[in-house]
């Protein structure tokens, strides 16, 4: 097979890799606390006998960006923003602790505190329940306090607290299920430095306008790549059918 033909078709593969990537951030353009992923092309020599002439695309995954969504206001008693770095700590659907920016928190009729997926929330002793009561809010610091069935609006009583956390970004690795667990396995311990915006939630940092053109450059590359196979095949037949001459 002609090095050319192999160079534009593993450049139209790696297209269409990258293309998926930015086509997930575009779909969580809206999606409470996602983090954009991040990925390049870098350039590879083609191995083998013969002169090093050609070169070829990959495409590297580079992690997920940490830069923060805007705050959003909603004045939702159960709706947490995580204000600055920090995380935080639900239990995946594997049963260990998992990480999460998603602060659209809310109450099953079993009285446990779940994010918008259905992910239990962490507190310092596992899962956070919460007592059947009139009103529930939470502090900045993850309390999370109610107001007994029955009492009076000046009865306050403190149930729980959220566990957040701020383990090191590069200690980070984003599962399948979209929660970020540590490279170690281990779980990152509770930080009473990290603190919550009550009523407010985080938009994702995808910047969709950013994305939609990166997915119209991406689809041009591909059609560029299909132009170069298409040109190798003719370059092909023609000089079959001068040597046929021949």
């Amino acid at each position: 097979m002609d090095k050319s033909i192999y160079v534009a078709m593993s450049g139209a593969k790696e297209v269409l890799r990258a293309q998926a990537a930015n086509n997930h951030n575009l779909a969580n353009a809206t999606t409470t606390g996602f983090r954009a992923d991040l990925s390049a092309f870098m350039s590879r020599a083609v191995e083998g006998p013969g002169h090093a002439s050609r070169a070829y695309a990959t495409t590297s995954t580079l992690g997920w960006s940490r830069d923060g969504g805007s705050v959003v206001a909603t004045g939702r008693d159960l709706d947490v923003a995580v204000d600055g770095d920090g995380w935080i700590a639900v239990q995946g659907p594997d049963g260990r602790e998992a990480y999460t920016r998603a602060g659209n928190l809310h109450v099953d009729v079993n009285g446990q505190l779940l994010t918008a997926t259905g992910r239990p929330v962490l507190g310092d002793g596992g899962p956070l329940v919460v007592p059947p009561s009139t009103a529930v809010s939470i502090g900045t610091d993850g309390s999370i306090s109610v107001v007994p069935a029955g009492q009076g609006p000046a009865t306050v009583a403190t149930v729980g607290r959220i566990k957040l956390v701020n383990p090191p970004a590069e200690a980070l690795e984003r599962g399948t299920d979209g929660l970020f667990r540590q490279k170690d396995g281990q779980d990152a311990p509770a930080d009473a430095a990290v603190r919550v915006v009550p009523g407010a939630l985080e938009s994702s940092n995808v910047n969709a306008a950013g994305a939609m053109v990166n997915m119209i450059e991406l689809s041009r590359q591909f059609e560029m790549q299909m132009k170069s196979i298409r040109t190798a095949e003719d370059d092909a037949r023609t000089a079959s059918s001068l040597l046929r001459l021949g």
